[in-house]
């Protein structure tokens, strides 16, 4: 992230992995903490400890309107499972 090489840096189902403390909200915490200015960082995942939603400029949480799981298909190999 802080090697100048990549514009956007995506931590896909980092909030999660803290939770379940596979590493540190601290960790966390301290990556975001040193993102440089041109580099977009993007943490996804539910339970995000409220540490994180304080250090973060935009929080979004997303809720389900309509899924086609409703109408029985099932969740498919490598989209949702």
């Amino acid at each position: 992230m802080c090697s100048g090489k990549y514009q956007v840096v995506i931590l896909d189902e980092a909030n999660i992995a803290t939770y379940y403390e596979l590493f540190s909200v601290e960790d966390l915490l301290d990556l975001i903490r040193s993102k440089p200015e041109d580099v977009e960082l993007v943490i996804t995942g539910r339970e995000a400890d409220p540490r994180i939603i304080e250090e973060a400029d935009l929080v979004t949480e997303m809720k389900e309107i309509k899924h086609y799981y409703q109408k029985g298909i099932e969740a498919r190999y490598g989209i949702e499972k």
